[in-house]
């Protein structure tokens, strides 16, 4: 059940936040678009087979075309009828100890049973010639119509990414235009007084916005490219305003800092004067704890995140990001577990998130290193990492080997 603000018995587990951010999401809206629009987006319509594939008995081998009775019955020379490219409508072999010259593609002579590759075999003026020692298979070097799919399967369910070959599939089957999933508009706003532009002078009590921007290339890896920075300042009007106004134009409002116990810290306040109704506020986990999630007035999703760098960077990965990508459509499978190439301890009754970095032996296991940074405002050596595993609150000691969830940046 959502809880407002002002009681917050306990912290949740990580997989109740997950839970209710799942259950509470809003379905983002589906467009149409031409097929030539649509590489990386997400398909929200299952693609159907429009005809058998192949649509015809194929030749899968430069050669001939022969009748395999005749191989049977010892005939090792052959006289030639014709050439069947690909693209031509079938040719007939009609013709006793006859073949047809057939080239990879070609739909097959109507009368043959099996190719014969050209390089076993010899040509003299319009008679071709096995080799001496060759037996050739019958039925061999011709993918049969329909082996691949039949009309009318479906190809492509909805909720796969479009990659080439989902895009070879669209095109092969007749679908110049698809419905796929809308981006929606998200607006990141990175509070605090001690922040300055990246190529403004910074003063020794003040630091670069980052926050904003690494959140904003974790979406624009997945696709999700309609994004605005928003810088705020710690001051509450002004705070006010940004948000009414994000509220009005985004689908998404992700926020970094001023969500914490801080004097200064007036997210969650502001936020329930604008109308956005607190699903959970706090999840018993290191780092990232102060996490705030809620629902806007006409269903936009507010992720509230703590400043911390690399605590923004793993509630992002762990929560945000897939959140996105289901409400898009997106079919969401389980995370993939790895094991620890070396043993961690943590003594705290918490969810501990440990960014790792991932390495494969020789028989393609892949297994996380460790690389804890000393708090979660450290993050200069994050690029060492690939993402993060996450070590379940009932343990204490995590041996080598163990197999934790892992969630790429």
């Amino acid at each position: 059940m959502p809880f407002s603000d002002t009681s917050l018995p306990t912290m949740i587990a990580s997989s109740e936040a997950e839970s209710l951010i799942r259950s509470r999401m809003p379905r983002f809206a589906t467009e149409r678009r031409p097929i030539d629009r649509v590489g990386g987006a997400i398909l929200r319509q299952p693609i159907v087979a429009e005809r058998d594939q192949p649509p015809f008995d194929r030749v899968s081998m430069d050669g001939i075309a022969v009748r395999f009775d005749d191989v049977a019955q010892g005939v090792r020379t052959f006289s030639l009828c014709g050439v069947q490219l690909a693209g031509m409508p079938p040719l007939t072999l009609d013709q006793q100890h006859g073949c047809i010259e057939v080239m990879t593609g070609a739909v097959l002579p109507a009368g043959c049973d099996t190719v014969i590759a050209v390089e076993q075999t010899r040509r003299h003026g319009s008679h071709v010639t096995l080799d001496p020692d060759y037996r050739p298979s019958a039925g061999q070097f011709i993918h049969r119509r329909g082996s691949d799919c039949r009309a009318g399967d479906i190809l492509i369910d909805s909720g796969a990414r479009l990659r080439a070959p989902e895009i070879a599939v669209l095109a092969a089957n007749g679908y110049a235009q698809v419905e796929v999933a809308r981006e929606p508009g998200v607006a990141i706003l990175g509070t605090g007084d001690e922040l300055v532009a990246v190529d403004a002078p910074v003063a020794a009590w003040q630091i670069r916005r980052s926050n904003d921007r690494a959140l904003a290339a974790m979406l624009a890896s997945r696709g999700l490219g309609d994004v605005r920075l928003q810088p705020v300042a710690d001051d509450l009007p002004a705070l006010r305003s940004v948000i009414e106004r994000e509220l009005q134009t985004r689908d998404v409002l992700i926020l970094s800092g001023g969500v914490s116990m801080g004097q200064r810290d007036y997210v969650p306040e502001v936020l329930r004067e604008l109308g956005v109704e607190c699903v959970f506020h706090k999840i018993a986990q290191r780092p990232g704890k102060p996490m705030w999630f809620g629902i806007g007035p006409q269903g936009q999703a507010v992720f509230a995140l703590p400043g911390n760098p690399v605590s923004v960077l793993v509630c992002a990965a762990r929560y945000v990001l897939p959140a996105l990508l289901e409400a898009m459509g997106q079919r969401v499978s389980a995370p993939e577990h790895v094991g620890l190439a070396s043993p961690m301890a943590y003594a705290a009754p918490l969810t501990w998130f440990v960014p790792v970095r991932l390495q494969q032996d020789d028989s393609g296991t892949r297994t996380a290193v460790p690389l804890p940074p000393p708090t979660s405002g450290d993050f200069s050596h994050l690029s060492q990492t690939d993402g993060i595993v996450e070590l379940p609150a009932t343990l204490q000691q995590f041996p080598a080997g163990f197999r934790a969830a892992y969630y790429p940046w």
